[in-house]
């Protein structure tokens, strides 16, 4: 018997495969050709190690603000699974989702899919139903080998790269460009907005023939306190304000984000105020997402090295807060001594948390390896630190606002759960002393 609700149909992807990531497109490609799966309008596919989901949320402002109907597959979700799968704008129903589900069911007879495989398909198969404009498809791990990757991008995008997932990626920065440039195609424009790319994706262009605009040699951007600009190879945008995501990295993102649209403009021609409108109304949670309150709530997906040195520079550019409360929970896979590193010196007290999966580095675990890294001598943080551990984000989120001053900031960071863990019935507006209410938006 078929499920019959997307809770269902999850729990029968997540138990199909015995890998939860299988590094290989065969299965994916046979089923894309047996479901007949494919996109007219233009497709950007964006990879990159940090910056995607901001560059996919940007691409799909400005599109949205230019009248295009535009189709996104985003990932991972902070609290529903349909978060994914946007269109127009909006997440898509839960139900709208389900035939596809069925579908992939139907076609796949004999093969096994990963949890991830299936649920792209399932996903790509419900924009490819809608009339749209344009398709912009997130990349998950890596490129090459990722099942987004079976579809042909009209122009892809390459993001920051740094380390993350080494086991699947390779040990190094050029290991890593290798795996990303797998979405390149022979022909096609491919834009870098990383301002240190590794050569392995100029060199991956060259040997297929891909059409690479970079940074600061194909398009560059230029900017004082209160605007700033944007040149390509053919069109330049003046007197832009800052995009509304916050952060050190956003206008690098944007800056590729318009040259994108630079190469798709002879079939998506777009404005200058569809520009301004988009980047000034771009929402994305979980971002350096700042919450006002008392104390303040900062919430940030930042769960590798390199985004958490930008969030620590975010963070450092906020002004003065007496004291900062870190909620953390992430997967125990992760560079913990890299992010412990660069938090230990903003962070005076520390709430680790237990997140349900089993990938996740348990709260105590989490502590012990924060104490083994001090006495170490490896991290400095503030002399009057405070450290506890806590069942879930929500709980942890709790104990810290209690012990909060009105004039603290509160940190919430790590894995995609345990943002999503604080964010489960709506955005929580803080007030020290007291649990945590929520809104039911989600803005």
């Amino acid at each position: 018997m078929l499920p019959t609700s997307l809770e269902e149909w999850l729990a029968h992807c997540e138990r199909l495969h015995p890998k939860t990531i299988d590094m290989t497109l065969d299965r994916v490609i046979k089923l894309r050709d047996r479901l007949g799966l494919k996109f007219e309008p233009p497709v950007v596919m964006v990879a990159g190690t940090n910056g995607k989901g901001s560059t996919c949320a940007m691409l799909e402002a400005i599109a949205l603000q230019a009248g295009y109907r535009v189709g996104l597959y985003i990932k991972p979700h902070l609290v529903h699974f349909q978060e994914r799968c946007r269109v127009g704008g909006e997440s898509v129903s839960a139900a709208s989702l389900l035939p596809h589900f069925a579908a992939v069911e139907a076609a796949r007879g004999e093969l096994t899919l990963s949890y991830f495989e299936f649920t792209t398909l399932a996903i790509m198969l419900r924009l490819a139903a809608e009339p749209l404009d344009l398709v912009i498809l997130e990349v998950g791990l890596g490129g090459r080998l990722d099942a987004v990757n079976v579809i042909d991008a009209d122009c892809a995008v390459i993001t920051s790269i740094d380390l993350d997932h080494t086991e699947y990626l390779g040990p190094d920065r050029e290991s890593v460009g290798r795996e990303k440039a797998g979405i390149m195609r022979a022909g096609r424009t491919v834009v870098v907005s990383d301002p240190m790319p590794p050569a392995s994706l100029a060199i991956r262009a060259a040997e297929i023939g891909a059409d690479l605009r970079q940074l600061g040699r194909d398009f560059t951007y230029s900017g004082d306190r209160q605007q700033w600009q944007w040149s390509g190879r053919e069109r330049r945008f003046s007197g832009m304000a800052y995009p509304a995501l916050r952060g050190v990295n956003q206008l690098l993102n944007a800056a590729g984000v318009l040259a994108v649209f630079e190469v798709l403009y002879q079939r998506l021609p777009i404005s200058a105020q569809a520009v301004r409108n988009g980047l000034a109304m771009v929402e994305l949670p979980g971002r350096f997402q700042v919450v006002a309150g008392q104390p303040n709530l900062v919430l940030d997906v930042a769960h590798n090295p390199h985004a958490v040195a930008a969030l620590a520079q975010n963070l450092d550019q906020m002004g003065f807060f007496p004291r900062t409360h870190a909620v953390f929970g992430a997967m125990a896979d992760k560079d913990l001594d890299g992010i412990f590193q660069k938090m230990a010196p903003l962070v005076d007290a520390w709430h680790f948390c237990d997140l349900e999966l089993p990938r996740a580095a348990k709260a105590e675990a989490l502590l012990a390896q924060f104490e083994a890294l001090c006495s170490a001598g490896g991290l400095k943080p503030p002399k009057e630190l405070s450290l506890h551990v806590h069942p879930s984000p929500a709980e942890a989120l709790a104990a810290a606002t209690v012990a909060a001053d009105p004039a603290d900031r509160i940190l919430v960071f790590g894995s995609f759960f345990t943002v999503g863990g604080v964010l489960k019935n709506g955005v929580p507006r803080l007030q020290a002393g007291k649990p945590p209410q929520t809104s039911s938006s989600q803005s």
